[in-house]
């Protein structure tokens, strides 16, 4: 455990959040004590994993067409009233 001031955190935050990493690191601050814990970066993994929906998902332009397509079906039916 290492303890320091707040001017101290001030005057160095990244290398005292990097001390946090491997051992607790007290402020003292007048009468006030603060205790930072800092977990190692995570391993680099994909946040989401594709499922089933995604993968029955259509592409923009499929979509596109799909929505063009009704939208001139829906003209023709209204242009003829």
């Amino acid at each position: 455990m290492k303890t320091i001031s707040n001017r101290e955190f001030i005057a160095n935050p990244d290398l005292y959040l990097n001390i946090a990493t491997e051992q607790e690191v007290r402020i003292r601050r007048g009468r006030q004590v603060l205790h930072i814990t800092c977990e190692a970066p995570a391993t680099a993994q994909p946040i989401h994993q594709p499922d089933d929906d995604f993968r029955r998902a259509i592409s923009i332009d499929d979509f596109k067409e799909r929505v063009l397509a009704r939208i001139e079906k829906l003209d023709e039916k209204y242009a003829r009233k």
